[in-house]
């Protein structure tokens, strides 16, 4: 078994973790007031001008009727109204749901639906698909358009006064509410607390050698736990955080000169775009100390060109939502040990206060070092829970151990090494994907009979989406038609790719289809070496 002792933060230097993230605020706005908090493009803000932002913003939430407990919304690309509005709602115990925009209109009714999102701050372009479900959200009583022309944040902020705190919240109560999808075909809301982020800035802090000096880049989405996480580990120690709204390989690496970040993550399909961008020969990266990529392996290949080509250290991440961001990582000696090649392929070591187990994931036994079985995590980062699904949350754990539904060892010298996804997740340019989900909605047209989707091999995403499909008798379906289909109903990035039709899909005695017969039959070589 893996363990670490868990870290207790004795460092002055930082806010105490755990018990208020909102007191990150407090903190370096009395330590450091007029230093940089927040860049986004050529907008500046200071740890003063961020504090009286959060302020008003809470002061109009309050004003419109939001209590403790109560749940509102963010659809909209990364910008600091995002930062500002999780600050919000850790200051006066309120939760916030950052939306994934990629998501189609009828998966953002579903999220906005079941969070019962009373107030929501949505991107001037994300106005038609809220348009086309507004009038299907009861609990919806106020939308704030966030930038362009019609831009009424300002505004909304402008007409509130800061005030001071009439509420302290506990540290198990939810600050962020994001959603991940689910084998049921649902997404599920990971309650993530005061406590469990908190925890998670401490260890990733230290994972990643972040400091008072550090320049971090945030180019991963917010509505996704690499995006809003690493963005409050360098909140949380005071750093200087950049914005990166939109993901341009040649602004992105001229960004890092100008703003001389020291620390920036990334999907490995970004980095197959920075080794393609003619603009990378030029590019001054002598800033960068850390280069952190995760969301999905990265092909070896590819990690070895990033290795010649970028001098900084890298670091892997494995880390999921429901554990507040990473609980494991690939330190820069392993990627660079010629002794220990393999080590490439490992996902690294927990960080400090997190304990893994790997477990049969039939009987929970702990199984001996190198054989694999399902990883378990026990840490003060893992969620409270999936909101308003008890059921699923009795599922996800056991006797206080999270279930991560990752399959793999670990090995003599406590490296985990993942070698499957126990619960079939596709996992595609950084995005996770669940069969399931996707299912749903092909079984929906009126000509399928039978749906299976897999996760293939794909050069630049790891993995695309393939559905294989069955037909109802006398009907006629082609792949476009499908995709097209799944595109109405479904984030374009869950969509199959391809489409294979067949007489009869593989089963099992007692019926279940065999996939990994189907995954043989259409994944191309993965060797890799």
């Amino acid at each position: 078994m893996a363990t670490a002792t868990p870290h207790t933060a004795e460092n002055s230097d930082c806010p105490a973790p755990g018990s208020d993230l909102h007191g990150i605020l407090d903190f370096w706005n009395g330590a450091a007031p007029d230093a940089e908090a927040l860049a986004e493009g050529d907008r500046r803000l200071t740890w003063s001008g961020l504090a009286d932002r959060v302020s008003r913003l809470a002061a109009a939430l309050a004003a419109d009727g939001l209590r403790p407990g109560h749940h509102f919304a963010t659809l909209n690309k990364n910008s600091s109204a995002t930062i500002e509005a999780t600050f919000a709602a850790a200051r006066d115990g309120y939760a916030h749901v950052i939306v994934n925009w990629r998501l189609s209109p009828g998966e953002i009714e579903y999220v906005l639906a079941d969070a019962k999102t009373r107030i929501l701050f949505v991107g001037a372009e994300f106005l038609p698909q809220l348009e086309q479900v507004r009038d299907r959200l009861p609990h919806l009583t106020k939308v704030i358009v966030v930038g362009g022309d019609a831009d009424e944040y300002e505004s909304y902020l402008a007409s509130a006064a800061p005030v001071p705190r009439s509420h302290r919240p506990q540290p198990d109560d939810c600050v962020l509410l994001l959603y991940t999808s689910g084998t049921t075909g649902f997404p599920k809301g990971a309650m993530l607390t005061h406590r469990s982020l908190g925890a998670h800035c401490v260890s990733a802090a230290e994972a990643f050698d972040f400091s008072h000096d550090s320049v971090n880049m945030v180019a991963m989405p917010l509505f996704h736990v690499g995006g809003i996480s690493w963005a409050l580990i360098s909140l949380w120690v005071g750093a200087r955080t950049v914005l990166v709204r939109d993901v341009v390989p040649a602004t992105v690496l001229e960004r890092i000169r100008q703003e001389r970040v020291t620390h920036a993550f990334f999907v490995p399909t970004v980095y197959e775009y920075f080794l393609a961008t003619p603009e990378l020969d030029q590019a001054d990266l002598s800033s960068l100390r850390c280069l952190g990529y995760g969301g999905s392996p990265m092909p070896l290949p590819l990690m070895r060109r990033c290795l010649e080509r970028f001098t900084s250290d890298f670091y892997q991440v494995y880390g999921m939502t429901e554990a507040s961001g990473v609980f494991s990582v690939l330190g820069p000696d392993a990627h660079r040990d010629p002794d220990r090649i393999h080590l490439l392929t490992s996902a690294g070591r927990p960080v400090a206060g997190v304990q893994v187990r790997v477990a049969s994931p039939l009987t929970g036994e702990e199984v001996p070092s190198g054989q694999t079985g399902e990883f378990w995590i026990k840490s003060e980062q893992v969620m409270a829970g999936y909101w308003d699904k008890p059921e699923a949350t009795a599922e996800s754990f056991s006797d206080g151990w999270f279930r991560t539904g990752d399959a793999g060892f670990v090995d003599d010298d406590g490296f985990l090494f993942v070698r499957d996804r126990v619960k079939d997740m596709i996992i595609s340019g950084g995005e996770n994907i669940y069969p399931a989900e996707v299912e749903r909605v092909i079984n929906q047209h009126p000509s399928v009979a039978d749906v299976c989707v897999i996760g293939v091999p794909d050069p630049t995403y790891v993995e695309t989406v393939k559905a294989v499909v069955t037909v109802t008798s006398g009907a006629v379906v082609d792949a476009a038609e499908l995709i097209a289909f799944c595109r109405e109903r479904l984030a374009a990035y869950k969509c199959p790719k391809s489409v294979e039709i067949v007489q009869e899909l593989p089963r099992t005695a007692t019926g279940k289809v065999l996939k990994r017969e189907l995954r043989k039959a259409y994944s191309k070589s993965t060797d890799i070496s």
